[in-house]
């Protein structure tokens, strides 16, 4: 049993998928080394466009042990790559983050490892801050999406949260490995939301979800109209192949309460000229969701157009 006297003793590996990475990567790798509860491993997945001609990785020197394993394109797959970490890992905590997400401070593990308290919180994760070219649309999102206050979710709690009952993020995020285990852990296939399987996995199997708002990291997009449809067009597709979790719990309002939320931001804030901007991004978003949840009627030629993973079509015969 953990108790707030041995917190700071579970074992915790971090995991992270990498692809072609910019300067964000090495900011997150030195802010792990400054953390007051440092990993036991970083485990680097690092999916190469080529096997037979790998691009070494520039590692900053750290206090960490840093294990690298090298996986071709063709075999990414975001629920099948962080199982594939997990399997490499024995520590009592797997904690995953996304190579441009960046820790705010030095206690965003400790802040995650809090939770742990509470013997039925299997998972918990991090409050995403936006950067600083994120514009006021997206640093709303972001406050919508991740508010100041820190919450556990259960089962009991579906009914008010809906959806948001079974939201997980791996930007940042820990998994209690026993509990991981015992429910089979990530799913081996998806294009997309292998977090919030997981997440719906452990609340269904009578655990908890701790949102930790202390554990703070720096990680926003800037997307173009374009990028925004197909990474709602894949959301789509992910919810049309996981129908039970996502179809059911009514996600489509969770979307809508967003851009009526953010309307009424942005004329509070006098910034009306953003309106159209959030408008189209909107739209954009709802094509994209609305195409990927028909994608199976669809010739493939048309999907893999609108995805954002275009190479999760080309394993196992798709194309």
């Amino acid at each position: 049993m953990i108790s707030g006297n041995n917190i700071k003793e579970l074992k915790v590996d971090l995991i992270i998928p990498v692809y072609r990475p910019d300067d964000k990567f090495n900011k997150l790798l030195n802010m792990i080394d400054k953390q007051t509860i440092r990993p036991k491993n970083i485990l680097i997945l690092k999916t190469e466009d080529n096997l037979a001609d790998k691009e070494e990785l520039k590692i900053p020197e750290l206090s960490v042990d840093v294990k690298i394993y090298y996986i071709a394109k063709e075999d990414f797959d975001h629920g099948g790559t962080r199982r594939f970490g997990a399997s490499l890992s024995d520590a009592d905590i797997l904690m995953y983050m996304t190579q441009d997400a960046v820790p705010a401070d030095e206690y965003l593990i400790e802040r995650l490892l809090e939770p742990y308290e509470d013997n039925l919180v299997s998972a918990t994760y991090a409050r995403q801050l936006p950067d600083e070219k994120a514009d006021l649309i997206e640093r709303y999102t972001r406050k919508f999406n991740y508010p100041p206050k820190s919450m556990v979710k259960s089962y009991a709690d579906l009914g008010k949260f809906g959806i948001k009952t079974y939201f997980c993020s791996n930007v940042c995020a820990t998994y209690r490995r026993d509990a991981y285990e015992k429910l089979g852990g990530f799913v081996e296939r998806t294009i997309f939301n292998e977090d919030m399987i997981m997440a719906y996995t452990m609340i269904h199997g009578g655990y908890k979800i701790a949102y930790q708002a202390e554990a703070k990291v720096i990680h926003s997009h800037v997307y173009s109209y374009l990028q925004q449809f197909s990474r709602n067009f894949d959301l789509g597709v992910s919810h049309r192949q996981y129908a039970d979790i996502f179809l059911k719990a009514g996600s489509e309002s969770e979307g809508i309460r967003l851009v009526k939320n953010s309307v009424k931001y942005l004329i509070d804030k006098k910034r009306y000229l953003l309106i159209p901007d959030l408008i189209m991004t909107s739209g954009f978003k709802y094509l994209g969701y609305r195409l990927g949840l028909m994608y199976h009627k669809l010739p493939m030629n048309f999907v893999i157009r609108c995805s954002m993973n275009k190479n999760y079509w080309k394993k196992n015969d798709l194309v």
